[in-house]
């Protein structure tokens, strides 16, 4: 039997110790020992995209990321993307508005690298977001109302982003 490391990771704003083997892959770990199941273990091979959580913000596919990479980092999944339990994020509200999922299988990967994608470039064109989610494999929709509901979210994003605060006056 291994000998177990300890981590501590923090998954959606909440802390956690564990004891993991070496050799656990962090979508294991999520799943397995957090039970957020909402990242999909697809090929193993780091081909399909089903499996991207954001690590200290950086999108990773986490079958690619052992669980002690992981230690004393942040890590987000689709589970901690949305504000609150009763509001979807501006990117899944997309998606669900422009029906740019089918079975939903690489919903939750497709959703996270477009979160990468529209942090690094908020307008971006199709030729862009077609390369930016090109790691990402649907084997369903024909990616076409994917597209469509990136470039939803991107312009959902800018509106939001450009409404004044309110300062609670």
């Amino acid at each position: 039997m291994a000998m177990k490391r300890a981590i501590t990771v923090t998954v959606n704003g909440k802390q956690y110790h564990s004891e993991v083997e070496p050799r656990t892959l962090l979508v294991h770990y999520l799943r397995d020992a957090l039970d957020l199941t909402g990242t999909h273990v697809g090929c193993n091979t780091s081909q399909c995209g089903a499996c991207i959580v954001h690590v200290n913000g950086e999108a990773v596919k986490s079958c690619t990321v052992l669980a002690v990479q992981a230690d004393e980092c942040e890590v987000t999944t689709i589970e901690g993307l949305a504000p609150s339990e009763d509001n979807l994020h501006p990117i899944q509200e997309a998606f669900w508005e422009k029906h740019g999922l089918q079975c939903g299988f690489c919903t939750p990967g497709m959703i996270m690298a477009t979160a990468q994608l529209l942090k690094r470039n908020p307008h971006p064109s199709e030729e862009e977001i077609r390369k930016g989610l090109e790691g990402n494999i649907c084997r369903c929709t024909g990616y076409q109302n994917i597209v469509r509901a990136v470039q939803a979210a991107a312009e959902a994003l800018d509106a939001r982003a450009s409404q004044p605060v309110s300062t609670g006056d």
